[in-house]
């Protein structure tokens, strides 16, 4: 993920703004959101415009249009062939509780289950198929995601802006923390391996040592 992330905070004018669309719009339709969360590249396009690469305007109507159009596809995928791609290998990809939980959401919730959802990263992915799979009509599915979308949009997008460049200074040393915890990781690993090495070679010659002591005591007890 630190590939894709680094990837687009390199890009900037059209293809930051093709890119902001893609990752929402691919999020639900082709349960892209599993690997890669929508919402990074949302907040991404908001670091973007505060470094004046593309206008915040621009990247927060591209974010919306990308939510949208792609829960919409989602929800006729779902409602086309949900079942099927459930019961097939790729549907065994998605946990179980994670569609659980989105049935659940929607049959307590309904329309307002998929303004909620658009705010879960867990059922973002998956909520407009099962609200197609579960025939809730399509205009009061539309009415709540463009509410959710348009929000949802807004909102990273701000919180990306916000950010600015603090948010480079944040993901450098969250890199930096990482490689020092596989370091420690990795010499811990080494001395719990080394030690174990020296108390068995420790061990090895002591049990040689006793051996004679016991053959002597045997020894001793024969002649007397």
């Amino acid at each position: 993920m630190s590939f894709v992330t680094n990837t687009l905070l390199s890009l900037h004018g059209v293809v930051a703004l093709v890119a902001i669309f893609i990752f929402p719009a691919l999020e639900s339709s082709v349960f892209l959101g599993f690997v890669f969360p929508g919402e990074t590249a949302v907040l991404l396009g908001g670091v973007l415009a505060y470094e004046h690469r593309i206008p915040l305007a621009a990247a927060m109507a591209m974010a919306i249009a990308g939510a949208i159009i792609g829960d919409t596809v989602g929800y006729w995928v779902g409602r086309e062939f949900g079942r099927r791609i459930l019961d097939s290998r790729s549907g065994r990809l998605i946990k179980k509780d994670h569609v659980r939980t989105a049935e659940d959401f929607i049959a307590r919730r309904g329309g307002f289950g998929v303004f909620l959802g658009r705010f879960a990263a867990a059922l973002r992915a998956i909520v407009p198929g099962l609200a197609g799979m579960s025939g809730m009509r399509y205009r009061t599915f539309l009415v709540f995601n463009i509410i959710g979308g348009v929000t949802w949009a807004v909102a990273y997008s701000l919180a990306g802006y916000l950010a600015g460049a603090s948010f480079r200074t944040i993901s450098s040393w969250s890199s930096k923390a990482g490689y020092l915890l596989a370091a420690l990781l990795v010499a811990g690993i080494v001395a719990v391996v080394v030690l174990k090495r020296r108390r068995t070679g420790t061990g090895e010659p002591a049990l040689a040592m006793e051996e004679p002591a016991g053959t002597l005591e045997a020894n001793g007890a024969e002649e007397a």
